[in-house]
């Protein structure tokens, strides 16, 4: 919030991902006490965690959810894709470079050190790799076959 408020959006290149609207509707949510803030990491239902690893923004998280096949986390903007990580390439828009690969870091432990179990937050790999139905991917079942196959 404070990033998506704050001296950041003065730079056109770091607001691009936001529109007033949404930050608008979003303080409102504040004013109507509909947000809760985490400083860094906790559970914010039983089974699911939000994990700060900043990077790609100041704040950004990362969340956690426990399932049947374990633990599945999903990267949000820590990994655009997974090219991000396999091939270490940063996506383009970063506050912190050395915090953003942390973060990748962070997510592929928090995730086991499993890349069946973390989610990119724009790959339509996504897509390909686990079940799905009507687009939207069933992360919490196994892929069709290891990730590693088709990356």
């Amino acid at each position: 919030m404070a990033y998506a408020t704050g001296r950041c959006m003065c730079n056109g290149l770091l607001r691009h991902p936001f529109s007033v609207e949404h930050v608008t509707q979003l303080v409102r949510h504040v004013y109507g006490e509909r947000v809760s803030f985490y400083c860094g990491d906790g559970e914010v239902a039983p089974g699911v965690s939000v994990h700060r690893v900043g990077g790609h923004s100041d704040g950004l998280q990362v969340v956690k959810v426990d399932t049947a096949r374990g633990p599945v986390v999903l990267a949000s903007d820590a990994a655009h894709l997974y090219a991000n990580i396999t091939r270490h390439l940063p996506f383009p828009i970063y506050l912190d470079e050395p915090q953003y690969r942390f973060a990748q870091e962070r997510a592929l432990a928090l995730a086991g050190g499993s890349l069946d179990h973390l989610i990119p937050g724009h790959d339509p790999l996504v897509l390909a790799a686990f079940p799905a139905k009507d687009g939207i991917a069933r992360v919490d079942l196994p892929p069709h076959k290891p990730l590693s196959e088709f990356l």
